[in-house]
């Protein structure tokens, strides 16, 4: 980090300084007079426009950071498995019926229905899953479950399966 005079200042360069919150990049820069410049730029975190016209006394005053060069030397693998993990947390904020689609199963309307449209949708998820024989509960229960934890909402579920009666 140095201090700066006003020829010093180029378009690219990255600012901080009491005009702006935030750092800039400068976009461009005039000279209006002997001691007042124009400075044009642009905020990193608001993408905001920064117009004001600085005295030598406040050009004085900023500081310019210097930018370290991007390193693309990363392990090829590494960022993959990176990438591959945000997609599934984020998945279900675009595709409502992501565990599905990423199953090897086709399941039925009344399936969707109740995991989608009633189950995900309490508030409190405390329930008894039972329908007539051969309906697919075991599916709507293991999507179910795998939406939640694509969601990061569950860490232990606890299934309980009735056995039939010994005769």
């Amino acid at each position: 980090m140095s201090y700066m005079d006003k020829e010093e200042i180029k378009q690219g360069d990255i600012l901080r300084g009491l005009f702006c919150p935030e750092n800039v990049r400068v976009i461009s820069v005039k000279s209006i007079s002997t001691d007042q410049t124009y400075i044009g730029a642009a905020g990193f975190e608001t993408t905001r426009y920064y117009n004001p016209i600085l005295s030598d006394r406040d050009i004085a005053s900023l500081k310019i950071l210097n930018e370290k060069p991007s390193s693309f030397s990363a392990d090829g693998l590494s960022l993959f498995l990176y990438l591959e993990l945000h997609r599934i947390r984020n998945a279900f904020q675009f595709d409502p019926l992501d565990a599905v689609n990423v199953s090897q199963i086709d399941p039925l309307p009344n399936q969707i229905e109740a995991v989608y449209h009633r189950i995900l949708h309490n508030p409190r998820i405390r329930f008894l899953l039972a329908d007539d024989p051969g309906a697919g509960k075991t599916i709507m229960a293991g999507l179910f479950i795998k939406e939640w934890r694509y969601r990061g909402f569950i860490e232990r579920i606890l299934i309980i399966v009735l056995g039939r009666p010994k005769k």
